[in-house]
């Protein structure tokens, strides 16, 4: 079953996002399991978006790699999670 992720951090900059990226998806080459990521400025800081392949896949990546890329980047927060019903594409 698919899994989604929202993380939408306040204070968040452009160039934080585009460290963390640039360290957990080198050439902007999507880690094995991540089926869709967007990103972009929000209200309040940045927003990604991304589906991935399963929860096991995605905790596996977060765990491994994510969670130290935002501490170097000096991003706290915690994305929030949700079970993939349905995606449309056209």
């Amino acid at each position: 079953m698919s899994v989604g992720l929202i993380f939408d951090v306040a204070g968040v900059t452009q160039a934080q996002y585009e460290q963390v990226r640039d360290e957990v998806a080198p050439g902007n080459r999507p880690p094995p399991g991540l089926l869709y990521h967007a990103g972009g400025p929000s209200e309040n800081g940045w927003c990604v978006v991304e589906v991935w392949e399963s929860q096991d896949v995605l905790n596996t990546f977060f765990n491994n790699k994510l969670q130290q890329a935002l501490k170097k980047a000096g991003i706290n927060g915690q994305p929030r999670f949700f079970e993939v019903i349905n995606t449309m594409q056209p």
